[in-house]
């Protein structure tokens, strides 16, 4: 599961000095759908609604056993003790907010014990780029815990492992080069690590991007009472609501038309086609809104 914030940036009241929505969502990377939001309250930031959002959705055990992927801003004890407690396990990056740690971790790989450091590396290509990216993990973390520590240092409980990401980057006029460092609750293993870095990405182009471009949420101007954030709310219903829903089977093909051979298996269509088919075809709506989401 991965925790982002999105703003919806034209929820803004000016003549108030209301400032725009700020909801952080928790999202399935491998069922893509959305699991709960939580508003950040005016003038604080992240940190104050992650808590509560994990605490809603541990309700009844619902996250004991997950892996919760979530950016620097929540690399602090008190987030990962949350999280611990609902029986989780937590992936933080480790970023400059926190300095003293990220400088331990990369003098910990500048310079590791023989045998220490599990790898893999994996390539992709695609959209105008080959990307080569190598995943380290280094189990041998009981220092991160130990009782020779200064004052007020960060230190997150049950700290299990840390990884690091180096990607390279090759695009047609230039290349680069990134790397991230996490730390993470659970003994990951190299191919694991990978898995779960590149799926916190997922609430990027699976959620975030889709409310964009699909439902427009940056381009709407509720702004009166609670309009933007029930809208919001209701978004994300219908996000997975349409997500989850399955195509309309392919017509037989006329004699006279060109089309689909009979007994094609239905072609697969994008979110924006299928809400297209939910207004024009009253038979298409009924049928995803009495889905049953498991």
């Amino acid at each position: 599961m991965a925790i982002d914030g999105k703003t919806s940036r034209r929820s803004h009241d000016r003549a108030t000095g209301a400032p725009p929505l700020h909801l952080v969502s928790a999202f399935a990377t491998t069922t893509r759908l959305v699991l709960g939001q939580e508003a950040v309250p005016d003038k604080a930031s992240e940190t104050k609604a992650i808590p509560a959002l994990i605490a809603r959705l541990a309700e009844n055990d619902g996250l004991k056993g997950a892996l919760i992927s979530i950016d620097a801003i929540a690399t602090n004890p008190a987030i990962a003790a949350t999280i611990r407690a609902a029986g989780a396990d937590y992936l933080l990056a480790v970023k400059a907010n926190q300095p003293t740690l990220r400088a331990e971790v990369e003098r910990l790989f500048a310079d590791p014990e023989a045998g220490a450091v599990e790898t893999v590396t994996e390539h992709d290509k695609g959209h105008g780029r080959i990307e080569a990216r190598t995943v380290s993990v280094v189990r041998g973390v009981d220092w991160l815990d130990g009782p020779r520590r200064f004052p007020g240092e960060t230190r997150l409980p049950d700290a299990a492992c840390l990884v690091r990401v180096q990607a390279r980057t090759e695009l047609k006029d230039r290349g680069r080069c990134e790397t991230r460092y996490y730390v993470s609750s659970a003994t990951l293993t190299a191919q694991r690590a990978a898995d779960a870095v590149r799926g916190h990405w997922a609430i990027e182009n699976s959620l975030h991007w889709v409310l964009d471009v699909v439902f427009a949420d940056d381009q709407s101007r509720l702004r009166k009472g609670h309009g933007a954030h029930n809208m919001a709310v209701v978004r994300h219903f219908a996000l997975n609501l349409v997500r989850t829903a399955r195509d309309r089977p392919t017509p037989a093909r006329s004699p006279l038309k060109r089309g689909p051979r009979p007994g094609a298996p239905p072609k697969p269509t994008s979110l924006k086609l299928r809400r297209k088919m939910a207004a024009w075809d009253p038979a298409y709506m009924q049928t995803i809104l009495t889905l049953k989401m498991r």
